[in-house]
């Protein structure tokens, strides 16, 4: 490895102060406009799933389902759930329908798409270890799988139907998604109000309420957050056990 040079002066190893505070304005302006972009979503979604009256729930899990086969990030549809329908029916409906397209994929992996999920997963080490840990303890390592998010969702319902793991105990574990389900939802819901506020709608609620949802969307993240924390600690050490074993 070549020293580096005497001419080389400390500060062009490191990004300059301004280039760091640009940065940080890019990310800004860039997040502003997604925030506007899924305020525009939001409002046209909201305005079609109120329009098909008793329908609307059951089209959402439908398309929540068919997104979750489709590789489409199912957090978008879970803040727009708890927006449109609240945070108990919107996870409620989240939940049901992320189970379902989670248990199409399992499906799909196990007996019709086996070899191109294979493929797909081939020489992937955290995968390798997943297998190795699921043929030991099957639905405890799902279950934490669940409740930590280590493994990206869509391709891990995909991923777990080339493991011995029995259907039952895959649906059962499911239940694993509920923190971050109700995480996304509160999220949504308080971004629903923001959106409405922001097209010119009067407040629903008084401030007493908005100060009780934050601090219950606080709440709601240091729960999550420590349950994951949690379980990715489990998951490492079931790893190691199972490593030592073989």
């Amino acid at each position: 490895m070549s020293k580096i040079s005497e001419s080389e002066s400390p500060a062009t190893a490191q990004p300059l102060p301004v280039v760091k505070v640009l940065l940080g304005v890019v990310a800004v302006i860039a997040l502003a406009g997604l925030g506007r972009q899924f305020g525009l979503f939001l409002e046209r979604f909201a305005f079609w799933v109120d329009s098909l009256g008793s329908l609307g729930p059951l089209v959402f899990i439908g398309g929540y389902a068919a997104a979750t086969l489709a590789f489409v990030p199912g957090s978008v549809l879970t803040l727009a759930g708890g927006a449109i329908f609240g945070l108990l029916n919107g996870s409620l409906y989240a939940l049901t329908g992320a189970t379902l397209g989670a248990t199409l994929s399992f499906l799909l992996a196990r007996y019709a798409a086996r070899e191109a999920v294979e493929r797909r997963l081939e020489g992937n080490p955290r995968f390798q270890a997943i297998d190795q840990a699921v043929s030991q303890q099957g639905t405890k390592i799902v279950l934490l799988l669940r409740l930590s998010p280590i493994f990206p969702f869509n391709l891990l319902n995909y991923a777990l139907g080339l493991t011995k793991v029995p259907l039952k105990s895959y649906v059962f574990a499911s239940i694993g998604m509920l923190p971050g389900t109700v995480l996304y939802t509160y999220s949504g819901l308080i971004i629903g109000d923001v959106a409405r506020l922001a097209g010119g709608a009067g407040p629903a609620h008084g401030a007493a309420y908005y100060g009780v949802v934050i601090l219950g969307l606080a709440a709601t993240l240091l729960v999550a957050t420590t349950i994951a924390r949690i379980a990715k600690q489990a998951l490492a050490t079931a790893a190691v056990d199972t490593s030592t074993t073989n």
